[in-house]
């Protein structure tokens, strides 16, 4: 079942790159969230998006905002890449129940076994402000979601 805007965001803990464990609640009341699903680590795509991300951090991350990104790899693929890469943002690993966290968002690709390309907008109160999923071969714009973010 997809998550509406308007719908409390499902809640979740999943391990980062550093095998720490991140759970969605523990920023409510302190900071709006930016979910990003993304298919899979090591990917044209999903690089070109996170290294955005990177690139304007402060946009994404800070005293008000929180960007957690989220593929089914596991947390040793994860820590490899952002090393690489460079990201200081959580990468969490929806490895195992595999996909689980993806599925109560409703954007799990079942005949491909990972998420699509999906956006949520997660305010203060934990409800969900905006959203966009594309298919994992169409990357997202983020000008649109900075907007989002702007308007919260």
């Amino acid at each position: 079942m997809a998550v509406d805007v308007g719908s409390i965001a499902p809640d979740f803990t999943l391990r980062d790159q550093n095998n720490e464990e991140v759970t969605l609640s523990e920023f409510r009341g302190r900071r709006n969230v930016v979910l990003l699903f993304y298919p899979l680590t090591f990917t044209g795509i999903c690089q070109g998006e996170l290294c955005a991300v990177r690139d304007e951090l402060s946009s994404f991350q800070n005293d008000n905002v929180q960007v957690l990104a989220v593929s089914v790899d596991s947390p040793y693929a994860h820590k490899v890449w952002a090393e690489r890469e460079g990201y200081d943002f959580p990468l969490l690993a929806d490895f195992w129940p595999h996909g689980e966290v993806a599925r109560s968002y409703g954007v799990f690709e079942e005949s491909k076994g990972f998420a699509l390309r999906a956006t949520f907008i997660i305010n203060k109160e934990g409800v969900v402000h905006w959203k966009i999923v594309n298919s994992p071969g169409e990357a997202r714009d983020h000008a649109e979601y900075l907007k989002a973010l702007a308007a919260l």
